[in-house]
C-alpha cells in the first residue's frame, strides 16, 4: 500500500492515526485488486464487517429500548448504553463506507482516512457492479467528491484523482459522476488535459462526449456544471 501522508503530517499522532486506519481497513485494498480471488476474499471480509455493524446496531437498539421502559428516564450516560454506542462505533470503523462517515477532520487533505476514501471511489469507478451490490451509498460518493475538489492535494493524491477522472469519463454516466467535474477543476494540469484530449479523440462515444465536456469547462471556469450548461455544450457545432 502506498502511503498518502504528507511530510507535514508525517509525525507523531498523525502517523499513529494512519497506522490505526490501516490496522482496521488494510484488507479493503483487496476490493480494487486485479486478481479476482483477492476481490472475492475482500468482499467476504466486508460482508462480515457489515454483519458486525448490523449486530451492533441491533444491540444498541435493544439497550436503548430498555432505557425507555415505563418509569425509567433515558440517560445517554447510562453505562450499558454508552457501551452499546462504543461497540457500534468500533464496528463501523472496520467497515466501508461506515468508516468514512462522521469525519472529525475538517480538512480532507489532512484526514488519515483519505486513502480509504480514495479506495472507496476507485472501487466504484473500477468495479461499479460490486460496489453497487455491496456498498452503494450515492450520498457518500457525492460528499467525498465535493470535499476532494480542493486545491493543495499532495502529488500522490492528485495523481490518483486524475486516474479516477480518466476512468469515469470512459463509461456511461452513473449517479453523482457530475461531481468529478469539480475534482477536475481542482486538480487541473497538463497531464489531465492530455488524457482528456486523448479520450475526446478516441473511438469510445462516452469518452468523446464526457472528456470533451470536461475540457470545455476547464477552459471556462466561470461556467457552472449544470444541466443547462451541459445541454448548451451538446448543442454546439463540432
Amino acid at each position: 500500500m502506498i502511503s498518502l501522508v504528507t511530510k507535514e503530517a508525517d509525525s507523531g499522532a498523525g502517523v499513529d492515526e494512519v497506522h490505526t486506519w490501516d490496522a482496521r481497513l488494510d484488507w479493503a485494498y483487496g476490493l480494487i485488486a486485479d486478481d479476482p480471488s483477492e476481490r472475492t476474499a475482500a468482499l467476504a471480509r466486508l460482508t462480515i464487517a457489515k454483519r458486525n455493524v448490523g449486530d451492533a446496531l441491533m444491540q444498541f437498539n435493544n439497550v436503548w429500548s430498555s432505557t425507555q421502559s415505563p418509569g425509567r428516564q433515558l440517560h445517554y450516560r447510562d453505562p450499558a448504553l454508552q457501551q452499546a454506542i462504543e461497540v457500534h462505533r468500533d464496528a463501523a470503523r472496520h467497515s466501508l463506507p461506515d468508516a468514512l462517515w462522521n469525519r472529525r477532520c475538517a480538512d480532507i487533505r489532512e484526514w488519515p482516512g483519505l486513502p480509504y476514501a480514495l479506495l472507496f471511489l476507485e472501487w466504484e469507478a473500477r468495479y461499479p457492479q460490486a460496489w453497487t451490490q455491496h456498498a452503494k451509498k450515492w450520498g457518500t460518493k457525492e460528499d467525498l467528491l465535493r470535499d476532494m475538489a480542493v486545491a493543495g492535494h499532495n502529488k500522490i493524491v492528485r495523481a490518483k484523482l486524475t486516474d479516477l477522472i480518466e476512468i469515469v469519463i470512459q463509461r456511461p454516466y452513473r449517479c453523482k459522476d457530475r461531481d468529478y467535474v469539480r475534482v477536475a477543476r481542482a486538480v487541473d494540469s497538463a497531464d489531465l488535459r492530455e488524457r482528456l484530449g486523448t479520450a475526446a479523440e478516441s473511438d469510445n462515444p462516452w469518452a468523446r462526449r464526457h472528456a470533451g465536456y470536461v475540457l470545455w469547462l476547464l477552459d471556462r471556469p466561470e461556467l457552472p456544471n449544470s444541466l443547462h450548461v451541459w445541454r448548451k455544450w451538446i448543442g454546439l457545432p463540432r
